[in-house]
């Protein structure tokens, strides 16, 4: 599916209606706060400050949401008032999510607002975000998920526009390991720290793991901070704020585009084509099956599968993660299967699921 046919699909999505946009000032959100400005009766951008996000993050989208001419709304809330979030289980990222999507809706409501939308894409559903949940329990839609659309449409997307967006929007919690408490000294220190190694190096998006008494460095470009200066100065900065050791991982970080699907050859028959591919979350299978409601699938809770026909073209979805499509023409037919599917995918919230 081309990229053309993909906006499309969000602008029918919005066209006409009155929107409230989950505004992060990153990618994702800003591509469809400037796909909704452009076709939507009256568009509102929702920005929550948490108390747990980068230094500049609710001045940086304020000035995105400016350019594109859409009114600004800043809510203002502190997470590490609520204890289930500071505990830090698994269940974090879904607990921060509702508390945010609740907040705006209450707002959006109280404006008049048809709908609120968020900037899930289908690369998002590739990873292990539990906070995905929460737009199927409060109804929040996902445009760009809906029209197919990846990471790379949407930069692509923001390419031909012209359009600046903001780099670092991700919650500071997400660099504590996962049961170890959140705490307003963590989150400083990790803030301290990013803010730091950024504006001293040109080595790229940085992230700083709060790795128990430990800081460990994470750029794009580890290269670029492999300066015995550069080092010993930001060794001596996060000791003095804490860190008992700072570590530099050398494998880097990175924001990698997915491959939609795997090829598998299929044993049962030379001129079948099969493709597959493995979600990182369990799926929950009665929620999924009833969102497949319009494609008549076929489902056993007990045994964890949903089956479909689609044109001829089968696909297997397992409680495990897995979907396995069978009698495509080629890749791009298998991935036009999974497109189709995805937006229906209802994962299970699992105690055991590791937040990234």
């Amino acid at each position: 599916m081309e990229l053309d046919e993909k906006i499309g699909r969000v602008k029918e999505s919005l066209r006409g209606r009155r929107v409230a946009v989950g505004f992060s000032g990153g990618a994702d959100s800003t591509a469809l706060l400037d796909i909704a400005a452009g076709v939507a009766e009256e568009v509102v951008a929702f920005t929550v400050d948490t108390g747990v996000m980068p230094r500049g993050f609710t001045e940086r989208a304020s000035e995105i949401a400016a350019r594109i001419g859409v009114p600004h709304k800043i809510i203002e809330l502190n997470l590490l008032d609520n204890r289930e979030f500071r505990e830090n289980s698994a269940k974090r990222c879904f607990v921060c999510k509702n508390i945010i999507y609740s907040s705006i809706m209450s707002e959006a409501h109280a404006m008049g607002l048809d709908v609120v939308v968020d900037g899930t894409t289908v690369s998002d559903m590739f990873e292990d975000r539990p906070g995905v949940l929460v737009n199927h329990l409060l109804g929040i839609e996902s445009p760009l998920l809906n029209a197919g659309m990846k990471r790379s449409d949407v930069l692509e997307y923001l390419k031909l526009r012209g359009l600046d967006y903001s780099e670092n929007t991700t919650c500071l919690a997400t660099r504590i390991n996962t049961g170890e408490e959140i705490t307003p000294e963590k989150i400083n220190r990790v803030s301290y720290a990013e803010s730091l190694i950024g504006s001293i190096s040109d080595a790229g998006a940085v992230r700083v793991r709060h790795d128990g008494n430990s800081a460990v460095i994470q750029v794009e470009d580890p290269e670029g901070l492999l300066n015995k200066n550069i080092l010993r100065h930001i060794e001596g900065e996060l000791r003095a704020i804490g860190f008992e050791r700072v570590l530099l991982d050398l494998s880097g970080y990175s924001k990698g585009e997915e491959e939609l699907v795997l090829y598998r050859p299929c044993r049962e028959a030379d001129s079948r084509i099969m493709f597959e591919v493995k979600l990182p979350y369990p799926i929950d299978v009665k929620e999924t099956c009833s969102s497949l409601e319009s494609m008549k699938p076929r489902c056993s809770e007990k045994m964890g599968v949903i089956m479909l026909d689609l044109d001829g073209r089968n696909v297997t979805i397992f409680r495990n993660g897995k979907i396995v499509s069978r009698n495509v023409k080629d890749r791009e037919d298998a991935e036009d299967v999974l497109l189709k599917v995805l937006p229906h995918i209802i994962r299970r919230l699992d105690d055991s699921s590791p937040v990234t």
